[in-house]
């Protein structure tokens, strides 16, 4: 059974899988992969190049990098997974609003939703950050509002389709009434095929918050988040071009995997 998974999923599932259980890893434990302290300066290492000592490198203030990435995994990955729940909470809300309410209702929303959705996520993101002010809970909010409208519009078009199907058809013909359709057909078939697009969410949101943090509007320095890392190697990119590279390989490796995961589960491929 766990080679014929193992075949199902293919190398790049079973990379994806381990790339992301050392990351669950880093967030839960992060002492276990890097047991000093991220935030620790060293004046007489600033600038070191990969060594036995620093195996990353060091950055400016003699951080050590490999320790900042580790322990940068429970903020720049946090940060994505609290910005789907928002965003998730917003698109279930407005979702089946729409989808399960009145035509004038579900007209207006799915208006308002189209037109957000039209928006790139992170010029969104960037508008919101604006109006309520940088910071790492306003990243979290920004990115949470500017992708519920995606969200929103995948719902919607599912609660839709459920409510077309021939199950909930036969259920009315039943004389179940309206709430138990909702409760016993509409919710169920309509929240489970969303676990995948979750996952590629996390994994899109945390390059968006990274991107924030990178353009100064989210995570401050020194805190180890990812793209405040970016942010903060990019005007030593010549001289010690290991402090940006390697949090944004940290940044790539989470994104692709979260993804690759998330399209597996799209397929009904075991995980």
């Amino acid at each position: 059974m766990i080679a014929r998974a193992a075949r199902s999923l293919g190398a790049s599932g079973i990379l994806s899988l381990a790339a992301i259980a050392l990351l669950l890893v880093a967030i839960a434990w992060p002492g276990l992969l890097a047991p000093g302290d991220p935030l620790a300066v060293s004046p007489a290492d600033g600038f070191r190049g990969p060594s036995l000592g620093h195996p990353l490198g060091a950055d400016e203030s003699g951080r050590d990098v490999l320790t900042r990435i580790v322990h940068g995994a429970r903020a720049s990955a946090g940060i994505g997974l609290a910005a789907t729940g928002i965003g998730m909470a917003g698109g279930l809300v407005l979702g089946f609003a729409a989808g399960v309410g009145p035509r004038l209702v579900d007209a207006a929303l799915s208006r308002v939703i189209e037109v957000l959705y039209a928006l790139p996520t992170l010029v969104l993101a960037l508008l919101f950050v604006t109006i309520i002010g940088p910071g790492t809970r306003s990243s979290i909010l920004a990115i949470g509002i500017a992708t519920a409208p995606g969200y929103a519009r995948v719902i919607r078009a599912r609660v839709r389709s459920v409510l077309r199907s021939d199950y909930v058809a036969y259920a009315r013909h039943e004389g179940l009434t309206r709430p138990r359709i909702l409760v016993r057909h509409i919710v169920p078939n309509t929240l489970w095929p969303l676990a995948a697009m979750v996952t590629l969410g996390i994994g899109q949101a945390v390059v968006w918050v990274s991107a924030l943090s990178f353009l100064g509007l989210g995570a401050a320095p020194p805190s180890p988040e990812w793209g405040s890392m970016l942010n903060a190697g990019r005007v030593y990119l010549l001289n010690a071009w290991w402090m940006t590279v390697f949090p944004g390989v940290a940044i790539i490796v989470t994104a692709a995997a979260l993804t690759v995961l998330g399209r597996r589960l799209s397929k009904g491929v075991p995980a």
